[in-house]
């Protein structure tokens, strides 16, 4: 097993068996961490509510969630997003992170693949597989057809502002359940918004490790 991956399974492991106290990162809460202004002190009830249930799904709470926390009845609706995908999703993990992972890299958010690179390593990708997916066409050794069905609907979305091209979804088609496509399709729509999001508002990628519920592999 590749050095990389076996330390990211350590440390999910370690999160997900081992807790930190609830107060271990308190301190970033109250942090200036984008464009907004830190959150303040004591949180309203709406706010502690959206961090509490986040804390809940066993990740810890990452700049993204401070900041839908200025707003967080909306925030809590795209967490609610988020885990479904992450939680109760019939399309293999690994897939999906596929699918996050080449629209984080198509859209330059550096927020994104800072989170989503070692969930991806966790649910079976490896580094080389992350590092070579924007140019995959070209190192397609590393790749199954699945992976690469992913990869070229994921940039046919982006690339053609949704509009997918018949042999593109039909190479999808073959491979995935239409439940499938729907989660794949609502993977890539939901972190390309989430993506647009940060950019906006500069969230800034956490420095000290911070990691968000890993969710089902």
């Amino acid at each position: 097993m590749p050095l990389q991956r076996l330390i990211a399974i350590s440390f999910c492991v370690f999160i997900t068996t081992s807790p930190l106290p609830i107060d271990a990162f308190a301190q970033v809460e109250f942090t200036q961490i984008s464009r907004l202004p830190a959150l303040t002190s004591p949180l309203e009830p709406s706010a502690q509510k959206l961090l509490d249930e986040t804390r809940s799904k066993g990740g810890q709470i990452i700049n993204l969630h401070l900041t839908y926390a200025h707003a967080p009845r909306i925030g809590a609706a795209n967490l609610t997003m988020a885990y479904a995908l992450r939680f109760e999703s019939k399309t293999p993990r690994m897939l999906r992170e596929v699918a996050i992972i080449r629209s984080a890299q198509l859209m330059d958010s550096q927020y994104e693949i800072n989170q989503h690179r070692p969930l991806g390593l966790i649910c079976g990708l490896t580094q080389e597989q992350i590092q070579f997916m924007p140019v995959w066409r070209e190192h397609g050794e590393l790749f199954d057809a699945k992976q690469k069905s992913v990869m070229a609907y994921t940039e046919s979305m982006l690339g053609n502002k949704g509009a997918v091209d018949d042999a593109t979804y039909q190479a999808l088609s073959s491979q995935f359940s239409p439940q499938e496509i729907v989660e794949l399709t609502m993977a890539i729509s939901a972190y390309t918004s989430t993506a647009l999001f940060t950019k906006a508002l500069q969230t800034q990628i956490e420095p000290d490790g911070r990691f968000a519920a890993v969710g089902k592999c």
